[in-house]
Parts: C-alpha cells; structure tokens; sequence
C-alpha cells in the first residue's frame, strides 16, 4: 500500500511540474506566432487526447478535401501519455517533418533567434513562478517551524567547545536570520564541503546576543546521509521522546525480531531505557550483537532478543535495526509563525526561490568538483518517498516540497547541457554573437554527448535511490 502511495504522489507530482514547465514554453511560443502542434504530459502511446482552438485558420481550396488540411483545422493536439515522467511541446519546424509553403512563417526554426531564446527561456521561467506562486500561498497561510533554542550541549562536541549551551537561541547563521529551525539546517547544508568557519548569532536566556563560530574543514563532504546539526552537537530543547515505537521498515531487524508498533522498549540487558534518544546511542553502539530487552506491550510485559545489523554511515560503522520512533506533538510554546500579509508575502517568497536556486546550483558545483558527495543526487525513488511523505505531512508540507522540486527542475533543465533547454540556450547564443547558427554536425555531436550526460546522471541517481533504500 505505502509503495502504491509513493507512486501516485511521484505521478501527481512529476505532472503538476511537467505541465507547468511545458505550458511555458507553449504560452510564449503562441505569442510569438510559432504553431503548436502537440501539447504533451508523458510519453509513450496517448491515453486521452483533444484540441484546442486553432490559432488560424488558413483558406481551404474548393477542390481540396478538408482531410489533408485537418492539422491546420484542429489546432494544437493535447495528450496525457503512457508514461507520465515527462513530456514535451512538439512545434513545427522544418528541421523534424516538412513544412508547407503557406506556413513557413509559422516555424519555429524561421523566427528570430531572440524569439527561439524567449520560447526556450520560458519552461524554466514558469518552474521559478511557479515555486514563487508556491511560496508566496505558505508566507501567506503562515509557515510554522519549531524555535532555534537549545538543548542540553555536550561540552566536548564542536558547538560545545565553541560556547554553545543551553537556553540559547539561533538567530542567525551566516549573517542569515533564522526564526525557525528548518532555517538553521538550510543555512548549514549551504556550507557542505567547505573549509572555513560557520558564524553563529545565539541569543542567550537575557537577551544578550553573542557571535559564536564552529571551524570546519571539507565539512561533510563524504556524508551520504548529512545531518549537519547533529553533526555540529546542536541540540534542540525539545521533551524527550518517549521510547515507543511509531514505525517499522520492512526488512528491518525489528520487524524481524518481533518487535511492534506501540511497543515501549523498558530495558537493554538490564539497562533502563529513559527515551529514545537513549535508545538509539545502545542501538548504534550494538552492531551485530545481540541485545535483551524487556518490551511493555499493550499493558503487558515481554521480552525480546534483538540483533542490530552493521551498517557504514558518514564513514562509521552502526547498528541500525529499521525503527521510528512514534510521533510527538510539539508544544505550543516551541513552535513559531512565520507569516506575511497577502500583499507582501511576494518579497520572500521571491527572495526564499533565489537563494534556493543559488542553493541548488552551487550543490551542483560542489558535486562536480569533488567538494560533496554524488550520493545526495536523487531519483524517482527518493522523490516518491518524500513526495508521499509531504503529502501526508499536510499541505504546507506538500506546497513547499513542490516549491523545491520546481526550482530543481528550472535550474537543471538551464545547465549547458545539449538536450536541455540549456543547451539550446548557448547554442541561440552563440548564433546571436555569430550571426549564423551552430552547424547541424556540432549539434548532433552535442546532442549524443547530452544524452549520454543525461543517461549518466539519472543512472546514478537510481543508484543512489537503491542503495539509500
């Protein structure tokens, strides 16, 4: 059922972004007299299919029959494909079928090359809008996080030596305000793989406010699955969670073992379990050795033998046994609104699109020069599970996870890449500067080594998706 569920959330979310991006390029390539002739959302056979109204409707001579006319009748063909991870915006261009004398004014490859650069342009333009549009709904509904405060510092971790401790609020990191804690973890993965220090602003219980640094050094730059905060020892001051479990992976050692969801672990050989923070430090330290615990059931003492397997994360060795804790709900007193009226929430929701736009590609940048690891790309495995996972959060968690996703997708799909718009883009440019296109051998030169980038990349992000699950 939960893997239905991730589909359908991968289907549904692909579409929405799909669809926009196309229809951007579709809106300006109307406007700039180009005629559409296919408006697809996937690939492969069509499942459904209509047309829109034409954009003109040429002259039919008396002694032609309409038939061999009918696509200039019918207008642009919409479809919803077979296989929805994609799609396309098919215009007519002498380059890919013929074109009839009467309609060479309609091609695309025959309009101005300021206009192709327009119509290229748009699909990612209408993934940034959209991820404003997106963003601007949350700063206007209100986005609540929980409070930057901290817990309870271990004094021989990084934060801890850096004076840290607890009762002191994150306000800014970077220079960076940050109201909520999810801000203080953006700001954190902007520095993966880099050498220099990290700049605290705390408040302190009185009001006080005090710079702190952490120095890092190629930070996190191996980490498959970062968790920066932690990482740093940054605690939040949250109540412990109680050790009941609230989930279970399937193939997990729980699971295996017989352990359920709602069952409290009491004691580990005897060591009493106060939470579940507690409980993960024995898990970790535990790997492929056995432990004894003695499990309160549904008011009714049990005991179960458990053996961790041995798992390599951020280059250590763990035991990890594939359980969630159960979900506790956040007192009021830790949680903070974010919000802005409805006239002026465009201002950060277009700042909050450009700064994760600069985030997504300079996470590319890194990637590219060794600076982070290539297991943080993603696939369609990844994305369904999040995608599924925000949208039973609730909508805001949904709307911001589209928002990102969308920014992705603008800012990938503008890399310099043949194949992408990108690579559209530099080969329009260079014709500008040059005064003639691109010659059709370097464009198919550049169209095989697109594909084989493409290829590369989604291969290993798939792989990363097997690995990671």
């Amino acid at each position: 059922m939960e893997a239905i569920e991730s589909i359908v959330a991968l289907i549904v979310t692909i579409s929405i972004l799909v669809t926009i991006h196309e229809y951007g390029h579709y809106w300006v390539a109307r406007r700039c007299g180009v005629k559409v002739l296919r408006f697809s959302i996937g690939f492969g056979k069509p499942l459904f299919t209509w047309h829109g109204k034409p954009a003109r409707v040429p002259a039919i001579p008396e002694d032609q029959e309409i038939k061999t006319r009918n696509n200039e009748l019918i207008g642009t063909e919409f479809v919803i494909a077979a296989i929805p991870l994609g799609g396309y915006v098919k215009m007519l261009d002498e380059r890919e079928a013929f074109v009839a004398d009467d309609e060479l004014h309609l091609a695309f490859n025959r309009k101005p090359v300021s206009r192709r650069i327009a119509i290229v342009l748009a699909g990612p333009l209408a993934n940034f809008l959209l991820a404003i549009a997106a963003y601007w709904i949350l700063f206007t509904l209100g986005v609540t996080g929980i409070v930057p405060l901290l817990g309870e510092i271990d004094a021989n971790s990084q934060a801890g030596i850096a004076g840290f401790g607890k009762g002191q609020e994150i306000v800014q990191v970077d220079g960076k305000d940050t109201a909520i804690w999810s801000e203080v973890n953006l700001q954190l993965f902007r520095r993966m793989g880099d050498t220099g220090r990290i700049n605290f602003k705390v408040k302190v219980p009185f009001g006080e406010h005090r710079n702190l640094s952490i120095p890092v050094e190629t930070w996190l730059a191996d980490a498959e699955t970062p968790y920066p905060t932690m990482t740093l020892g940054l605690m939040l001051d949250s109540p412990a969670v109680p050790a009941v479990i609230g989930r279970l992976i399937e193939g997990g050692r729980a699971l295996e073992a017989g352990l359920q969801v709602g069952d409290q672990i009491l004691t580990s050989d005897s060591t009493r379990i106060e939470n579940w923070n507690q409980w993960v430090d024995i898990i970790k330290a535990s790997a492929n050795r056995e432990l004894h615990l003695e499990v309160l059931r549904e008011g009714t003492r049990t005991f179960v033998s458990l053996l961790p397997e041995r798992i390599v994360r951020d280059g250590a060795e763990i035991g990890y046994i594939g359980a969630a804790p159960q979900f506790l709900e956040i007192p009021e007193e830790m949680q903070r609104v974010v919000q802005y009226s409805i006239f002026t929430a465009w201002i950060p929701a277009l700042g909050k699109t450009w700064d994760m736009s600069l985030f997504t590609l300079d996470s590319i940048r890194k990637m590219l020069l060794g600076a982070i690891s290539t297991s943080n790309l993603s696939g369609p495995i990844t994305i369904a599970k999040v995608a599924s996972a925000s949208a039973k959060s609730g909508l805001e968690s949904y709307i911001g996870f589209i928002a990102i996703l969308s920014i992705s997708l603008g800012v990938l799909n503008l890399l310099p890449i043949p194949v992408l718009d990108g690579g559209h883009l530099l080969y329009y440019l260079v014709e500008l500067i040059r005064g003639h296109p691109v010659s059709e051998r370097i464009q198919a030169l550049g169209m095989q080594l697109g594909i084989f980038i493409i290829v590369s990349i989604m291969l290993l992000a798939f792989y990363n998706d097997l690995v990671r699950f």
